[in-house]
């Protein structure tokens, strides 16, 4: 019989309870698929006095995650701590340096220090697991670098935070306010007590740097990533955009273009027809653009307990069958240059909503900031008639150079009768 591949667990918080409850109900069934026991030797949390609803009377503790890496009875580090930098990033390190396996959920980490890490994992000879940390339980990782190995990925995008889906589907059912639906996702534990990387898009951007990597075969950047959260999504903007046809997703999109690669996550609206508008709730769904297999679309949950338990597991069994596969797709060694298509350069059309006073000329001064650089609108909506408040003016245009629309904002929102900012939400197609 083959002996046991040995786990040491860095953090027990909601992954790494779930990871241990898994390995324990499943432990027959992952014996049968792998030809060898999954078996937890040691673990590491900051609180060992802590009460949680798994057993660990029969592992090892570690009071330092980083010692652990380095002398624990494990052939393969669990990494669930979090974080770009600190214990995380050093206990990956030390495994490395001691010749261990890593699996990890760590989105932030591998988003600022992916390519180093990759390269030190390849250098060690070992393995640096990450299914976990991109959509959940979706295998989109496995996909990518396995099921579409023989693609030229053109397109990788979809929803990679499901707090934001969540909100979206609830103010769009209910009318209610961003706020109001933020405080209520808190409440059900959706949404975390400060929910800034969620709702201002940086969850997100981390997977989207991840998943660029993967499908381009570049070396990360996450600071290239162009950012912009839900906050100002109002339930006036989801009740036009279902008049317009559309529904509105806080999308992350990684694309080849003529002048590089495109990588942004921002509000979008799609039109309510295809299958990514009705994904709704906390679900995630991914979706991917090969040049042979066509598109190809992952759907399912993108966080929680026992769907991210799952995807670590995935990459457990990956090395207790002894499957190795460089990283991100290519050796370390190999990842080219990211070249970056500017957010300025990005063409698509548009949805403007503005406040105005309701008088005359505030049209013609609004086309005129258009039409001055050259923005062709194909729609206008004006409701209502108010002497004292704003009446709200919905455009949308025909496709357009950003940057010549981010000028026309930037006068209209300069003009006298207009009260509030103009907002601006990308049309996206797909």
């Amino acid at each position: 019989m083959n002996p046991p591949l040995k786990i040491a667990v860095a953090g027990l918080g909601t992954v790494g309870a779930g990871l241990v409850k898994l390995l324990a109900s499943q432990a027959a069934l992952l014996e049968a698929r792998c030809g060898r026991r999954l078996v937890i030797t040691a673990v590491s949390a900051r609180d060992r006095h802590k009460k949680r609803d798994v057993d660990l009377s029969g592992f090892a503790w570690y009071d330092d995650p980083v010692e652990m890496a380095k002398s624990a009875d494990a052939e393969a580090i669990v990494e669930l701590i979090g974080g770009a930098n600190g214990p995380a990033k050093a206990l990956t390190e030390a495994a490395f340096v001691k010749g261990r396996h890593v699996v990890t959920a760590n989105k932030a980490m591998l988003a600022h220090h992916g390519a180093t890490l990759a390269a030190a994992a390849e250098g060690a000879g070992v393995t640096l697991g990450y299914e976990a940390a991109v959509a959940g339980g979706i295998p989109i990782v496995k996909a990518l670098r396995e099921g579409l190995a023989g693609n030229k990925i053109e397109r990788v995008y979809g929803i990679l935070n499901g707090t934001c889906n969540y909100i979206l589907t609830v103010m769009r059912e209910s009318g209610k306010s961003f706020e109001d639906v933020l405080a209520d996702a808190q409440k059900k534990g959706y949404a975390e007590a400060d929910p800034s990387l969620d709702v201002d898009g940086v969850d997100a951007a981390h997977k989207l740097a991840v998943l660029t990597s993967l499908a381009f075969g570049t070396a990360m950047d996450f600071e290239a990533v162009s950012v912009a959260g839900i906050r100002n999504v109002s339930p006036m903007d989801l009740e036009y955009a279902g008049e317009l046809g559309f529904r509105i997703k806080l999308l992350a999109i990684g694309r080849r273009t003529p002048r590089g690669i495109e990588q942004r996550v921002h509000p979008c609206m799609i039109p309510a027809g295809i299958p990514l508008a009705r994904v709704d709730g906390v679900f995630n769904a991914v979706m991917v653009d090969g040049d042979f297999a066509g598109n190809t679309v992952y759907v399912g949950r993108g966080a929680g307990q026992f769907p991210t338990a799952s995807a670590v597991a995935s990459d457990l069994v990956d090395l207790a069958r002894g499957v190795r596969s460089p990283v991100f797709g290519v050796p370390a060694g190999k990842l080219a240059k990211l070249v970056v298509s500017p957010m300025a350069e990005h063409r698509g059309r548009y949805y403007i909503r503005l406040m105005v006073r309701d008088q005359p000329g505030v049209i013609a001064d609004v086309s005129a900031a258009l039409r001055d650089e050259r923005v062709s609108l194909e729609s206008m909506l004006q409701r209502g008639r108010s002497k004292t408040k704003a009446v709200p003016v919905v455009l949308t245009t025909h496709e357009t150079v950003e940057a010549a629309m981010l000028r026309a904002l930037d006068r209209i929102g300069r003009l006298e009768a207009v009260l509030e900012p103009p907002c601006m939400i990308r049309i996206e197609e797909l």
